[in-house]
């Protein structure tokens, strides 16, 4: 797709997006402008952590009072700024990995931004960019033989070979920066700031949305101030689910593996044929949950539906409850192929679940549904409003997947 956003948001996406994830500040007093203030501390992040190491690491080759016998670059102390440099590479490089494929089906994210960053392509700064620090760090590969007179010859790769994944896209020239850098660029920062949890795969599918939603708005100064205001909705995400990304708190009860049981646990008082069908064939939450839950949906549907899903997900106050519940709805969507299906074709129809299906038929056939106050607490499933009606159970449904912007609506009988 070349054309334009693939998923066309009203002027309220950005705003919602915002205020569902909690980033206007009410702490900041009346006389701050929440927004303003977070944009203008996000550019000091980005002077403090990408501009002024970038020009101190620049003039390396030219000032000799940053090569030390005390500070060098084979200096192991973790105190080095060497040693800091090197690792913050490990973990720019991840992050370029996966960000140069993010939403690999849409050529969004490869495409120029409106709005580079000034700050970053300012001429007369005169530093690294983390594109710079990328090209300079992959090392190039070359091809070492020895025939029988001992004479050695080394060859590099052909023009016509495979393409590496730093040249699988298009290079813009200079002075211009597509989205995947501002995405790029967004995760270094939040990595550096959050050194405890750094950079973890699968973070990148995560802020991808969060950007689109901004980068795409009708609203020229959601657009312009996309990268400020996509890394503190970013962050507060992170805030609520960074749990799900560390390793060693996996099996406690924050961790990802008991929520993984409560989707199980769910299925259970919901369907329970289909949760004993899943128990004989042992088949584990952890084969298919992980990545719904990690990824909150968003390899499971198309962007524009995962952009819906979320906008409902962030104005829940219950919100990863009711992500329980949706993916309990998921399950439940295919019982029927799941009760007649063997290991082998039920463990292929949960790995691939948004491969044939479409967020509307989510809504469309099992709609999570929640007690009024004065009746008693619990929940329970409907198919239609008629069921709903004689339940006397509000519908949560929605209108106008992938059409456009609204929240989920919930209709009392």
């Amino acid at each position: 797709m070349t054309g334009g956003p693939l998923y066309q948001t009203t002027g309220l996406a950005s705003c919602c997006c915002f205020s569902g994830l909690g980033s206007l500040d009410r702490t900041l007093g009346s006389s701050v402008c929440p927004l303003l203030f977070h944009r203008e501390l996000y550019s000091q992040f980005l002077r403090e952590m990408i501009i002024q190491p970038g020009i101190a690491k620049a003039n390396m080759g030219v000032s000799r009072e940053d090569v030390t016998f005390e500070d060098h670059p084979l200096n192991p102390n973790p105190d080095s700024r060497w040693n800091t440099y090197f690792k913050d590479n490990e973990v720019l490089l991840q992050i370029d990995k996966d960000v140069r494929r993010l939403c690999p089906d849409i050529s969004f994210f490869q495409r120029a931004t409106e709005y580079p960053c000034l700050l970053i392509l300012d001429p007369q700064n005169e530093f690294e960019t983390l594109r710079k620090r990328v090209e300079q760090t992959t090392l190039k590969s070359q091809t070492v033989a020895r025939n029988r007179s001992g004479v050695t010859n080394m060859s590099s790769p052909q023009k016509n070979s495979a393409p590496s994944s730093l040249n699988e896209y298009e290079v813009l020239p200079n002075g211009c920066e597509a989205h995947w850098e501002v995405v790029e660029r967004i995760l270094f920062i939040y990595a550096k700031l959050n050194p405890g949890i750094a950079y973890v795969q699968g973070m990148n599918e995560i802020v991808g949305p969060l950007y689109y939603t901004f980068a795409t708005d009708p609203n020229s100064e959601w657009k312009e101030h996309a990268e400020a205001d996509t890394f503190f909705c970013f962050t507060n995400l992170m805030a609520e689910i960074r749990d799900n990304f560390i390793k060693s708190l996996d099996d406690s009860q924050c961790g990802i593996t008991y929520k993984m049981e409560k989707v199980y646990c769910t299925l259970k008082a919901k369907d329970m044929e289909l949760y004993l069908k899943l128990q004989e064939q042992n088949i584990k939450p952890q084969f298919f949950a992980f990545r719904w839950l990690t990824l909150l949906l968003s390899q499971e549907f198309l962007l524009p539906d995962v952009i819906r899903i979320w906008d409902s997900l962030f104005a829940d106050d219950n919100r990863f409850d009711f992500l329980l519940l949706v993916c309990c709805a998921m399950l439940i969507l295919i019982r029927e192929q799941l009760l007649e299906g063997d290991f082998t074709v039920n463990m292929r129809l949960l790995q691939v679940w948004g491969l044939e299906r479409r967020a509307p038929s989510l809504a469309g056939r099992h709609v999570l549904t929640k007690q009024p106050p004065t009746l008693a607490a619990g929940t329970g499933w409907v198919r239609n409003e008629a069921e709903a009606s004689r339940l006397r159970r509000p519908i949560w449904f929605a209108s106008g997947f992938a059409s456009h912007f609204c929240p989920l609506r919930v209709v009392w009988p």
